[in-house]
């Protein structure tokens, strides 16, 4: 083979393989069972919606019984601190509610007032959740303070040790329950509700972790527990307040981007890639993305390419439902967005990802 011969066929190696990918992705694109109807897009978010219900009602269920047992154990031994740790988890436990019709508003479909849906009401739940787990913390540290000021014995630590285990474990079982619920779906108000719960468990340890200490004769154990579990609750406040504020800030995750970019410019017709722009709605993704193709392209054709790049990325992308695919062209003889340049100022114009 000569060196001609070779260098066509390096020349031709990416081809080759470009063409056996496009051949992968139409064979497992056939192969897998899937729907991009409104119909189904919107069954997919009622799904979703219902897990996340589910979800409420089981941990409501959990919580519930949990408050119950200690509210029995509370007639029984009289104790004021687990009297307390009881109402705590019953109306925290409550919380569940504005979530839960943030779930039901997430359902119903947009018009012409609200052009994207009702999904953003989970993040309105989300801040009232992030409130609630504050509250919780300044309560926390007042009875703690408190007790320091006024110390108080503790009787029937039996039953007290057995209220404070029960409370512990039922609210980490709803905490794990919810965040991984909460991820599985997207929903970043789901996951503080979980991480609120844990706030829970860690108030019914603190009187767990007091009644030890009040066992072997030290008065001040219970309150100075309650001081460090209080830290401990803000430091679960910082990773939900984070979580719902990246939320209402539309950030994502960069690599779901990374993601789109390459995802383009693997689509037949795509030359290159320029911005990608994505926000949660509720929990799922909304995107909007430009593309590259050939300037001698009919509208049809083009047309054709952008539908194609925005299959691709809902294959792609996890929890997206819809992309608007903007398509530019590669002529240089004149710029086709000049007349829009005066309307939006040098620093807020995002530079273009980098073309393939």
């Amino acid at each position: 083979m000569d060196g001609k011969q070779h260098a066509h066929h390096d020349h031709d190696r990416p081809a080759r393989t470009k063409r056996l990918k496009r051949l992968r992705h139409r064979l497992a694109h056939r192969l897998t069972p899937h729907s991009h109807e409104a119909g189904a897009t919107v069954d997919t978010a009622m799904e979703t919606s219902r897990e996340g219900m589910r979800t409420l009602w089981i941990s409501l269920v959990v919580l519930g019984v949990t408050t119950v047992v200690q509210a029995v154990i509370v007639a029984l031994s009289g104790s004021v601190a687990l009297l307390g740790d009881t109402v705590h988890n019953a109306a925290d436990a409550l919380t569940a509610v504005p979530l839960g019709i943030a779930f039901l508003l997430g359902r119903r479909a947009a018009d012409r007032r609200y052009t994207y849906g009702y999904g953003r009401a989970e993040d309105l739940a989300g801040v009232l959740i992030v409130a609630t787990i504050a509250a919780s913390a300044v309560l926390a540290a007042w009875t703690a303070v408190d007790r320091l000021l006024h110390p108080r014995d503790i009787t029937h630590l039996w039953a007290v040790s057995g209220a404070a285990l029960a409370g512990f474990a039922g609210n980490e079982w709803v905490a794990r329950y919810r965040i991984r619920t909460g991820r599985r779906i997207g929903s970043a108000a789901l996951i503080a509700d979980g991480l609120h719960a844990r706030t829970d468990g860690f108030t019914s340890l603190a009187v767990l972790l007091g009644a030890g200490g009040a066992a072997l004769g030290w008065r001040a154990a219970d309150p100075v527990v309650g001081l460090l579990i209080t830290l401990a609750i803000l430091m679960v406040l910082k990773d939900a307040a984070r979580e719902v504020y990246r939320r209402l800030m539309d950030s994502v995750d960069p690599e779901l981007v990374a993601t789109a970019h390459a995802t383009l410019r693997g689509v037949d017709g795509v030359l290159g890639t320029g911005q990608v722009r994505m926000r949660w709605i509720g929990h799922t993704l909304r995107a909007e993305a430009d593309i590259v193709v050939d300037a001698r392209l009919t509208v049809v054709e083009a047309h054709r390419i952008a539908v194609a790049a925005e299959h691709a990325l809902i294959h792609a992308v996890p929890r997206l439902t819809a992309t608007t695919v903007h398509t530019d062209h590669t002529a240089v003889e004149d710029d086709p967005h000049a007349t829009l340049h005066h309307h939006a100022p040098p620093a807020r114009r995002p530079a273009p990802a980098p073309t393939a």
